[in-house]
């Protein structure tokens, strides 16, 4: 009886994240508010996002003394606060879980102003692999 209260207990103070591992079609669907801002088409955001985080919004990338978040890889160091790195200048102003859950309303808030300050550069996998040939990430249920 004592385990099963504890895992109460554990289950109300940490609620569980809704991850989502979204599908090319599904995740179009979510971005398509995005598609030509800042001069990006949609497959283009959606290749980039797919090298970046396979779809899956629970990745979390540790690089180089810093950790990356969500689909988007939204770093810790610039642009959201964790209890890793204390002195984040947190540009997007908010706490890095949040782009671990399906709700990607501030992922894409946050990637917006990524853009608007950074350009499509700051995901490194846009360059090499997502500017050009970019038919086979057009959804064509839209």
């Amino acid at each position: 009886m004592m385990s099963f209260v504890s895992l109460l207990l554990v289950g109300i103070m940490f609620p569980a994240i809704q991850a989502k591992q979204f599908t090319k079609c599904e995740l179009s669907q979510v971005l398509k508010d995005m598609d030509g801002f800042g001069g990006i088409a949609l497959p283009e955001w959606i290749c980039t996002i797919f090298h970046t985080s396979g779809y899956d919004t629970q990745t979390i990338v540790s690089n180089n003394g810093s950790t990356e978040y969500g689909l988007f890889q939204i770093n810790n160091k610039c642009w959201c606060r964790d209890n890793q790195i204390l002195q984040s200048r947190n540009i997007c102003d908010i706490s890095c879980d949040k782009f671990l859950d399906d709700d990607l309303t501030d992922d894409m808030i946050c990637a917006k102003k990524i853009l608007d300050k950074e350009g499509i550069d700051y995901w490194l996998a846009h360059k090499p692999l997502c500017s050009e040939k970019l038919e086979q990430w057009h959804c064509e249920k839209l």
